[in-house]
């Protein structure tokens, strides 16, 4: 992915205009305060709390620190701009999952997988799948919008609570998805902080594993408890009703086979997903005897299927095109704020004062993980948590005399996973819209995303895997010396 524009960094920021500490963190309290308020206590949808939490920033930024509305303005339409990609995914990803169960792709997914697993196996085998899946076609979003819509469809009639089922979708996507030399996000993340990509992706291997490792131990553990709780005959029933209403053929599978062979062979998501819908369509046409206006006008409304079973009737009713609009609300209200925050200097702000903050490797590997997820939280934008970060904190990893590739394995180990962990980021946004599941719902079982930062912060303290410049060790593999203070 290339970078759109370069963030400005504390430093570059007239003096005039530079927000203190304490001043960059009003906006983030009357934020947070926001969101509290009306998703908390008002129990208000988040596009009103958002709202509010633009129209102070902007009010803040204008007549306190001294920005006029052209800057402010300026500030949220590349912000708007830098998340156009992720607006557009949200629109084709609401078609994809309305023409995948209208063609019966979906719905046939979900017969064979309740005729094949069992649940105490499910868990781990949706890691390890979403995690190969992730990392053959580099997208975490296209794996969790396409098969994990799949999974969780089995995984309820097989009695697995969707949040687990989630979660292990997540565990596993955002693994491949980091350690996939396709995926955007990877490739930004070494852009940004000036490592080559393949000294990047070797640089996370280690974390990853491990993170991964603990990850597919927990939900072993969930699979064996999960074990036996299947009500007698509840999955024939589900087939029955399935069988009732689609043509359960391997026929269907084409559209999914389609998009991934596109994904695998380097084509971008939003083309591999346009030729998943029009591949669903001709299914539709074909195979399961819809008029050509019918199928399009699903892709448009979505399916309301009638299985004769209320769980399945629920797992195979979509929005279509027009029910993402509610979503995708959020996801440009959410921008919006994250462009003033960013014009303004609040997110250059935060991260100066972190690494400010710090005074060894351990503070500021720490320090990269805090302030990585903080913009993830600002910013609703995983793409911003990676790229301020990323060009705040180089000059502070010189000083340390650290490669760049522990920076840019701080700010994707910190970043990218923890995306799907904020409610109002484009990521926790999306992910929850495929899934069907609330964010705060599927968080608990989304051990991955814990787990990533946290074995990141144990490698600074421990010194582990720690590269410096000044290494004679092998430059991949080398062992890292004891941590230093600065360099002078």
């Amino acid at each position: 992915m290339e970078l759109d524009f370069t963030p400005k960094t504390y430093d570059e920021i007239p003096e005039d205009l530079r927000p203190s500490l304490i001043e960059s963190l009003v906006p983030v309290a009357g934020m947070l305060l926001f969101l509290i308020v009306g998703i908390v206590m008002l129990e208000l949808d988040p596009q009103m709390p958002l709202l509010w939490g633009i129209v102070f920033s902007g009010f803040f930024a204008r007549y306190h620190l001294g920005y006029s509305w052209a800057n402010l303005y300026e500030g949220v339409s590349r912000s708007i701009l830098m998340g156009l990609q992720a607006i557009l995914i949200l629109f084709v990803i609401y078609m994809v999952i309305a023409s995948w169960i209208d063609a019966g792709t979906i719905p046939t997914i979900m017969y064979y997988g309740l005729e094949f697993l069992f649940p105490a196996i499910f868990l781990p085998f949706t890691l390890l799948l979403a995690a190969v899946a992730s990392f053959a076609i580099g997208s975490s979003w296209t794996t969790a919008g396409t098969l994990g819509v799949a999974m969780v469809g089995i995984g309820s009639g097989l009695g697995i609570p969707a949040p687990m089922t989630a979660g292990a979708v997540l565990s596993g996507a955002y693994t491949g998805d980091k350690n996939s030399p396709l995926s955007d996000t990877t490739n930004l993340a070494a852009a940004v902080t000036n490592t080559e990509l393949m000294d990047h992706i070797r640089a996370m291997r280690p974390g990853t594993l491990i993170a991964f490792t603990v990850s597919l131990v927990l939900f072993v553990a969930l699979g064996l408890n999960a074990s036996g709780t299947i009500p007698v005959d509840r999955v024939a029933e589900i087939q029955a009703g399935l069988s009732s209403v689609y043509v359960i053929s391997p026929l269907t599978l084409l559209p999914i086979v389609i998009t991934f062979a596109l994904a695998i062979y380097g084509y971008p998501a939003l083309p591999s997903l346009g030729a998943g819908i029009f591949a669903a369509v001709g299914i539709s046409i074909t195979l399961q005897g819809v008029g050509f206006a019918a199928a399009w006008s699903t892709v448009h409304y979505g399916t309301s299927p009638e299985t004769g079973v209320a769980l399945t009737n629920d797992l195979l009713a979509s929005g279509g095109l027009s029910g993402s609009i509610w979503v995708i609300s959020i996801v440009v209200a959410a921008l919006s704020l994250g462009g003033i925050l960013q014009e303004s200097g609040v997110l250059a702000a935060v991260a100066y004062y972190t690494g400010r903050a710090v005074s060894s490797v351990a503070g500021l590997t720490a320090g990269t993980a805090v302030g990585t997820f903080a913009i993830n939280v600002l910013a609703a934008e995983q793409y911003m948590a990676l790229v301020v970060p990323g060009m705040t904190f180089r000059n502070l990893y010189d000083d340390y005399d650290l490669e760049s590739r522990n920076l840019s394995r701080a700010i994707e180990a910190s970043g990218t996973t923890t995306s799907a962990l904020v409610p109002w980021n484009s990521g926790g946004v999306y992910m929850s819209a495929a899934l069907g599941v609330p964010v705060l719902s599927y968080a608990p079982y989304y051990f991955f995303g814990f787990l990533s930062p946290m074995v990141l912060v144990v490698m600074g303290v421990t010194g582990w895997k720690i590269f410096y410049k000044d290494d004679a060790n092998d430059p991949i593999d080398g062992r890292a010396t004891e941590n230093p203070s600065p360099a002078e």
